[in-house]
């Protein structure tokens, strides 16, 4: 038998899959397959993160498949039959506190995982065991969200569909994300990295490190990256041309002051700095 993802990439290929009489089959394994986490948007490989295309447009022949449906869930809502919202239970050990939370099939939730009112997560993402999400935070489509991360008040992860090729937003192990903060573009933030409240990072962002003297940005091959460890909070750095230089005028600029260390004590250093 052909594997899924020889499947798959055969039907996105097709003009008119809902034609095929097995499409809807596989896209439901295929779908189930990725709600329990066995297939992801991205994978960690020897250190590297690879994407993996094919699993993008099987959520893209979701829905291409689907049809508009209504779906009473305490409220009215209509969209396609194939991403339903989730419905947990007991056997799913994800704590989902009352208040309006919601995440569509598709998305792979691990046992442990908090999820405060209100919040979303999309079609595709990955949420790993002892991750918070906290109210009003979003986790976009086939974002890789690590374990033990604190995605904090009105954090929002952005999501990726197309093009396929395009790497998520990726936060690794351990990682807090404070209150408003904004990932998007693919960004990729390292383990144990920590995010102040305010900050946002997008591919057109530059990342200065005070500690290190260097400047990271995204390239045409790999998105910005924020290293192991560090502690980002958002800063300003003046412009000097023009008008700009005459009106005294800063742009927003996210800036490394430090790096966590385990022989420092980060509980007052860090509440120094994110304050």
């Amino acid at each position: 038998m052909p594997s899924l993802q020889v499947l798959i990439e055969k039907l996105a290929s097709q003009a008119e899959p809902d034609r095929d009489p097995d499409a809807r089959k596989t896209f439901l394994e295929f779908r189930d397959q990725l709600t329990e986490g066995k297939i992801r948007a991205a994978d960690k490989v020897d250190g590297k993160w690879k994407v993996n295309t094919w699993v993008k447009q099987g959520i893209l022949l979701g829905f291409r498949l689907g049809v508009l449906t209504e779906m009473p869930a305490g409220l009215s809502y209509v969209d396609k039959d194939t991403f339903p919202a989730r419905v947990f239970t007991i056997a799913d050990r994800v704590r989902v506190v009352p208040g309006g939370s919601s995440a569509r099939v598709g998305a792979y939730v691990a046992p442990s995982v908090i999820c405060m009112p209100p919040m979303f997560i999309n079609v595709g993402a990955y949420v790993d065991e002892g991750t918070m999400i906290d109210s009003h935070a979003l986790v976009g489509s086939c974002a890789q969200i690590g374990k033990r991360v604190h995605l904090s008040a009105a954090a929002q992860v952005g999501g990726v569909l197309e093009p396929v090729n395009a790497s998520p937003v990726i936060i690794e192990d351990d990682v807090l994300v404070g209150g408003n903060c904004g990932i998007f573009e693919g960004t990729l933030v390292r383990a144990r990295a920590v995010l102040g409240a305010g900050t946002i990072l997008t591919r057109s962002t530059p990342l200065y490190d005070l500690v290190k003297g260097e400047v990271y940005r995204a390239t045409a091959d790999a998105p910005l990256e924020v290293p192991e460890n560090a502690v980002v909070v958002p800063g300003s750095r003046a412009v000097k041309k023009d008008k700009a230089a005459e009106w005294n005028l800063s742009l927003y600029t996210p800036v490394i002051v430090k790096y966590r260390d385990e022989k420092t004590d980060k509980g007052i250093e860090l509440e120094d700095w994110l304050r």
